[in-house]
């Protein structure tokens, strides 16, 4: 009988491996088979009791917070024969902004068709029948700011009146209340105009980027191409010169405000304060190594300067909130080594530093005006995970409000009497949940049981978090997956997943959908995977972040190797056949790592690499290298191009060739140093694709490309 039941055994365990599924590209890319359910969160209503969301049938539905019943229909899809639409309240909730019929700009911005529903009257009414830009409500909710041609409108809806604020905009060269390309995909910011708190002055962007250099691509699929033409500045280029307005209802007048006389500079950020008349400027150097906060009269155009902080290095934007009493403000700096958050007077005196610690502020969520608590994640208890917290703005009283392990964020109403909890981990899909102000969870609202339970019929490997130290002794977070069947007595190859870029993180303990299956699916043929953050990625304190500046790529492609280094000497690793592979920055680490790393990397993939950084734009890569004409030096040994020669792996490079962000261009140079060098390569590019070479069918055969070229060179 024990033979039986033991034989019995070994059957099951047999039979339940042999039907483990094969995860498939298909699967991944086309299918959809592991994709995680999300959940579009909810926008708070003023009282914070209630939250409003679009159903299935784009009607606008109330909901309760407390137990998530419809309490009414807000807007009925019918009653406006609208499709596909966005929406936003007035701040008096008596009106909706639609927005349809999207075209993009960049990556962020766009034009829309806009209409304006009356909920009272249940009108609907279309303030101007061509698509514009940014459409937002003023305060009063009886004006609409726009963006149309490159000029600035208002549209009064009580009078059916339209504005238009400025007469000069012109594409490519004068933009009003919009930004630039280089604004919207470094500082974050694509609208150019704001309301003060009355909706009685509008204060906006003027750019001028006539100077700055076009960058002209070719749009394929017509006999001839189209040339697509954009400004772009590059490192060590010209930028656009920009002024501030600020353009007052009552008066008519638009006072421009003094910045200072120095037109090579940034303007990141512009927020009004409490007083209607007063506008804070965020003002940086073009090295970005000072920043400035300058408080504006909008009725005169002055300005006086109450803070300045300045770094050997750079100082990243900081985001202001001004507390509602028009005293003071609060805001986030790495002048203590560690991204916190202080408060200071209008004066711009510091009034008490509100968190402390070697650990990162993440996020800064908010202040409840009433208890003047703050609310915001930290990386305190882990630099790859998050969790959320409470503070006192006397920086007491810190509590924590998101027990889960692993990643979690927070969406708060309106009082902060509830937030939306987002948490997963490196193996497990996200989970959302209400929860009340003290972190308790009030009901689940999607736990992606439905994914958990289809990865069991998988053979699935779990996804270790690890870490590595560097030559230096410097400890690296990272994560590992090794085959489900792991045999220490056998030799692996390693494929290493990169990014590295400055201030970010790939190695944390937060679902990463699509390619952790991908991973697995390399694991399950018999691949190690490694991912490593190594010297200049974030959350580990400014000197570490910061070590890689002038000299990027330099020390975090040294990281990379002396970890690949070290995996070859394990008894399970095959030495031999160590892989990199990496996306953007990532691509640019794995073409140091096949040129610098020759020795160490048999195969490399570089997808959408930056290849030399005067390539690249000027807000970023000057941010941390200065420019080409100050540090040529160590553009030029940093870049793979230079290091070509060196190549004796199997190297594949790939790009879009609409890529607007890191241009086509980085590949061809390559390339064409490599013919001139006499070094063998393979590439693949994706016509009319940008930097995220997207489509269902598009990912689908970029994934299959780099499949096989890993299991055919590694």
């Amino acid at each position: 009988m024990k033979k039986i039941l033991i034989l019995c055994a070994l059957c099951a365990s047999a039979f339940n491996y042999t039907i483990a599924q094969e995860i498939t590209l298909e699967d991944i890319w086309t299918k959809g088979t592991f994709n995680a359910k999300g959940v579009a969160g909810f926008n708070s209503m003023n009282d914070g009791r209630y939250y409003s969301a679009q159903d299935k049938f784009e009607n606008i539905i109330r909901y309760t917070f407390s137990d998530g019943n419809i309490v009414d229909t807000i807007l009925r899809k019918a009653d406006v024969n609208i499709n596909g639409y966005s929406y936003s309240f007035s701040e008096n909730e008596q009106k909706i902004l639609l927005q349809t019929n999207f075209k993009q700009i960049y990556r962020h911005s766009f034009a829309a068709n806009i209409y304006v529903y009356d909920i009272n009257s249940k009108t609907l009414t279309q303030p101007i029948n061509e698509q514009v830009m940014l459409a937002e409500f003023a305060p009063d909710g009886n004006k609409l700011a726009y963006v149309k041609n490159n000029n600035l409108y208002v549209f009064d809806l009580s009078t059916n009146k339209e504005t238009q604020i400025t007469t000069d905009g012109k594409t490519n060269s004068i933009i009003n209340g919009a930004t630039d390309w280089v604004y919207e995909e470094e500082f974050a910011l694509s609208k150019g105009f704001y309301w003060n708190n009355n909706s009685t002055q509008l204060a906006y962007y003027r750019f001028d980027e006539s100077a700055v250099r076009e960058f002209n691509m070719p749009m394929y699929g017509k006999l001839y191409p189209e040339d697509y033409k954009f400004k772009y500045p590059k490192a060590g280029e010209a930028n656009s010169i920009i002024e501030i307005y600020a353009y007052n209802f009552n008066t008519g007048s638009n006072a421009k405000i003094d910045i200072g006389e120095e037109t090579d500079i940034y303007i990141p950020r512009i927020h009004w304060t409490p007083n209607a008349n007063t506008l804070c400027i965020q003002r940086m150097n073009r090295l970005q190594n000072k920043l400035e906060l300058l408080l504006a009269n909008t009725t005169n155009g002055s300005t006086q300067t109450i803070y300045t902080e300045e770094n050997k290095a750079y100082i990243d934007v900081s985001e202001i909130t001004f507390l509602a009493d028009g005293k003071s403000f609060i805001m986030n700096s790495e002048k203590s080594g560690w991204n916190h958050l202080y408060h200071y007077n209008m004066n711009g005196k510091l009034i008490k530093q509100i968190t402390q610690g070697n650990w990162d502020v993440d996020q800064f969520y908010g202040i409840n005006p009433k208890t003047k608590t703050l609310y915001i994640s930290t990386s305190e208890i882990n630099s790859t995970e998050r969790y959320v917290y409470t503070i006192g703005i006397d920086g007491k009283n810190k509590k924590q409000l998101t027990a889960r392990k692993g990643w979690n964020s927070a969406t708060f109403n309106a009082d902060f009497s509830y937030f939306m909890l987002s948490n997963s981990s490196i193996n497990t899909p996200s989970y959302y949940a209400l929860c009340n102000a003290i972190g308790n969870e009030v009901r689940i609202l999607e736990d992606n049981k439905l994914l958990a339970n289809k990865m069991q019929q998988y053979a699935l490997s779990n996804a270790e978090m690890v870490s590595y130290t560097n030559a230096y002794g410097e400890n690296l977070n990272a994560f590992i997956i090794k085959p489900k069947q792991f045999d220490t007595t056998k030799r692996y190859p390693v494929l290493m997943y990169v990014y590295g870029g400055p201030g970010h993180q790939l190695a944390v303990n937060r679902w990463m959908g699509g390619n952790y299956f991908w991973y697995q699916m390399l694991a399950a043929k018999g691949y190690i995977i490694v991912c490593v953050d190594g010297r200049g990625t974030g959350f580990k304190g400014e000197a570490f972040k910061k070590v890689t500046y002038l000299q990027l790529g330099k020390y975090e492609i040294e990281d990379q190797i002396f970890v690949a280094k070290q995996l070859g000497k394990l008894p399970y690793v095959d030495a031999s056949r160590m892989g990199i592979w990496g996306w953007s920055f990532g691509g640019y680490m794995s073409s140091l790592g096949i040129s610098k790393g020759a020795d160490v990397f048999k195969t490399a993939i570089a997808v959408a690499p930056v290849t030399n950084w005067k390539y690249y734009d000027n807000i970023y890569t000057e941010r941390f290298m200065r420019t080409p004409q100050e540090n040529g030096t160590n553009y030029d040994d940093n870049s793979p191009i230079n290091h070509v020669e060196k190549i004796k792996g199997n190297y594949l490079i790939i790009h879009g060739t609409a890529d607007d962000n890191v241009h086509f261009q980085n590949a061809v140079e390559m390339v064409n140093a490599m013919i001139n060098k006499g070094v063998k390569f393979d590439s693949e590019f994706y016509p009319n694709k940008n930097h995220g070479i997207g489509g269902a069918k598009t990912r689908l055969h970029l994934y299959e490309r780099m499949t096989r070229y890993i299991l055919e060179k590694l």
